[in-house]
């Protein structure tokens, strides 16, 4: 199983999205995401996310946290995502070679590019939802199931 950890930076109504567009062979082309990766060797979630930002955006977070967990399962992959979100930082932000760094109003990130489970989590994240468990089955880039804290979502 991929461990990795993702961060949505919050700045008044707006926040920091990357769009990927950079990187070949990536999973992730065309999609509008947080900032984040996968755990090294030693790493906690924690320590991964903030490297991970400060590598992506240029960014050193002040304060952050945790939101959730999410895992997700397909024929041909797992992961587990510690999902974090912040508000403070300091630092100029930079450009990410993954992709296109923009902060985006919080009205419109469910009209991107995105994948199905990320709608999902962004909601939770969006009516500041607790601490939570999601998990979410793909066949392929669609959404087949999602619960949350062990019950059943409709999607």
């Amino acid at each position: 199983m991929q461990i990795t950890s993702l961060c949505y930076i919050e700045k008044g109504n707006t926040v920091l999205m990357l769009y990927r567009n950079k990187k070949k062979n990536d999973v992730n082309q065309g999609k509008w995401i947080g900032v984040g990766g996968k755990l090294e060797t030693g790493e906690t979630p924690e320590t991964c996310m903030l490297r991970e930002v400060k590598e992506e955006t240029g960014l050193r977070l002040l304060s952050w946290r945790k939101r959730g967990t999410v895992d997700f399962e397909s024929e041909s992959w797992t992961e587990r995502m510690y999902l974090f979100t912040a508000e403070q930082f300091e630092g100029e932000l930079s450009a990410c070679d993954e992709g296109e760094l923009r902060w985006i109003q919080k009205d419109k990130i469910q009209s991107l590019s995105l994948w199905e489970g990320d709608r999902v989590f962004l909601r939770l994240l969006a009516e500041d939802a607790p601490y939570f468990h999601l998990l979410l089955k793909y066949d392929g880039e669609r959404l087949i199931s999602a619960m949350l804290n062990g019950e059943a979502l409709d999607i």
